[in-house]
């Protein structure tokens, strides 16, 4: 058989593909930069107290704080450390993991986040944005705080998902079956955001099918096509994030998606989100929400029944706010979010601090 004309085969194949780089294998990326056993021992202790808590054996609530998403190692170094000395001192009555979060998805287009695009600036560099990421992640459980992430690319857990503590699948791609997949064969645990429309029965699907074995086409840690078998996941709860219809973090609402879970075989697990459309993504209105979910798990612990909340989130920076990618990169504040708005870190303290007392 002769090959085809290449004029003809460009018409048909890769007709509005610009470029095809190669990128660093995962296996070479974890050869060039492996983690430390103090690392490694910070994600497996992390994820087996995560899994406590989901299984209710831990009662206390998990906290998931950061930036919305992460541009500055430095920044989110500085970040780490403080968040694990407030971690430490409010270790008995919360359970704090920081958020690390590389990807972004976007409901159109604008910065996909630091792995695809490090350097600000649109040039894509994504080999370095992976080895910054890994980077990152080494040096944060080194510090023994362990680290959350979102999942978007389906070939990113290859690269950093051993660093990762917990994971969560987004509110625009709990729909997708490759993401549902991968949640399958992760090895830590996993959040599903209700969909942006507030839908919380297109998670609880995607719970239901992360639970069961897959068989996909995925790549192996030399970067090789390959036939992945996963064996399912059943650390998974439901995160609620609010929707284009309004906020769903208040008693009604807890109940009412504890009550979907149940019927749908699930344990009645919950975390909320206290950014996004429950706070109608205005930083200041983080406050809120988080003040209402204390109260609702402080009074659940008053009556001695176990409330379906198992934890929140916080998106948090240095600096309260956020701000746009200025042309001119020295111009960007330290410590201010490119993405979502976020509290500052003096905020954040007041909160969680607010949180252990009430709680005590």
């Amino acid at each position: 058989m002769t090959s085809p004309d290449p004029q003809l085969l460009k018409q048909v194949s890769n007709a509005r593909v610009r470029d095809m780089l190669t990128v660093v294998s995962p296996g070479e990326l974890l050869e060039k930069m492996p983690a430390s056993d103090a690392a490694y021992t910070t994600v497996i202790n992390a994820r087996k107290t995560i899994h406590d808590i989901l299984q209710r054996r831990d009662t206390r609530p998990m906290v998931i704080v950061g930036p919305c998403s992460i541009h500055d190692p430095d920044a989110a170094l500085e970040y780490a450390r403080r968040l694990k000395t407030l971690a430490d001192e409010l270790s008995d009555r919360l359970y704090i993991v920081m958020r690390v979060y590389f990807e972004k998805p976007r409901t159109t287009v604008g910065w996909k986040g630091l792995i695809s695009d490090p350097d600000l600036n649109g040039s894509l560099n994504m080999g370095k944005g992976l080895s910054i990421a890994r980077r990152l992640l080494i040096d944060i459980n080194d510090l023994g705080m362990p680290a959350a992430t979102e999942i978007l690319e389906p070939l990113s857990p290859h690269y950093i998902g051993d660093l990762i503590a917990w994971v969560a699948i987004g509110a625009r791609t709990i729909e997708s079956q490759t993401h549902r997949q991968i949640a399958s064969g992760l090895s830590a645990p996993v959040g599903f955001k209700n969909s942006t429309d507030g839908n919380r029965q297109v998670a609880i699907d995607a719970m239901l099918s992360a639970a069961a074995p897959h068989t996909f086409l995925g790549i192996n840690d030399d970067g090789q096509t390959s036939i992945i078998a996963t064996a399912g996941n059943t650390d998974t709860h439901l995160i609620l994030r609010g929707g284009s219809k309004g906020s769903n973090y208040e008693e009604a609402d807890v109940s009412a998606a504890a009550e979907l879970l149940s019927a749908s075989g699930l344990p009645s697990q919950l975390m909320i989100d206290c950014s996004h459309a429950n706070s109608g993504k205005k930083h200041g209105r983080q406050a809120i929400v988080w003040r209402n979910l204390i109260e609702q798990i402080a009074a659940s612990n008053a009556t001695g029944s176990p409330t379906s909340i198992v934890g929140m989130m916080l998106e948090s920076n240095l600096n309260e706010g956020r701000q746009n990618i200025p042309d001119d990169l020295s111009q960007l504040q330290y410590g201010v979010s490119v993405t979502d708005e976020c509290i500052n870190w003096q905020t954040t303290e007041v909160l969680l601090r607010e949180g252990y007392d009430r709680l005590g």
